[in-house]
């Protein structure tokens, strides 16, 4: 009867012996890793890479923004000229107001971001 306990107990036992290994062998491999994967240093700091890019994006922002601006505005001057009814003709060129809002409100933000911001490093210190 001693023997079927020992027995059972065995399997439980490897088994533990083995969660331990898998365990070690989890720890060791991120070290190993770390030491031999060779260091990349940054051409450039974060933040010199950050304004870099938001000026790159708000140009395409601009850009596509422009272009589809003058595209419905075209539509909308289009519309009001060829309009049957006065009420159709205003409807187009308040839609028109409403791209030109919306064109100039999406650059001007995009411009502060990215031209005006910058100019206001600094003058939040002391000396």
């Amino acid at each position: 009867m001693n023997q079927n306990k020992l027995q059972k107990a065995r399997p439980a036992l490897g088994w533990i012996e083995r969660a331990f290994l898998f365990y070690r062998i989890a720890l060791v491999l991120p070290v190993i890793a770390a030491v031999l994967i060779p260091q990349a240093f940054a051409v450039e700091d974060m933040w010199t890479a950050a304004d870099r890019i938001i000026k790159d994006v708000y140009s395409k922002i601009a850009a596509i923004s422009t272009v589809l601006a003058g595209l419905m505005s075209a539509v909308a001057v289009i519309g009001a000229k060829m309009s049957g009814t006065q009420q159709k003709a205003d409807s187009a060129w308040e839609w028109l107001k409403r791209v030109w809002l919306a064109w100039v409100i999406i650059n001007g933000i995009g411009a502060f971001i990215a031209y005006v911001r910058p100019l206001f490093d600094g003058l939040a210190t002391l000396e």
